[in-house]
């Protein structure tokens, strides 16, 4: 999977936090500040990967 296919993980205008650093180019080409939530949503899908592959092995 690629950054660009996780768009509709993005939070929305709605939702937005403050940007804690950095930027990422969204499948349209625009900048997307990265947010704790992000951080956050892909510590825990990494965590959940690592059990999945432990669990296979």
């Amino acid at each position: 999977m690629s950054l660009q296919d996780n768009t509709a993980q993005y939070p929305t205008t709605e939702q937005q936090q403050e940007p804690v650093g950095g930027f990422i180019i969204d499948g349209q080409g625009r900048e997307v500040p990265i947010t704790e939530d992000m951080i956050k949503q892909a510590c825990d899908a990494l965590e959940e990967s690592r059990q999945r592959a432990s669990q296979q092995a």
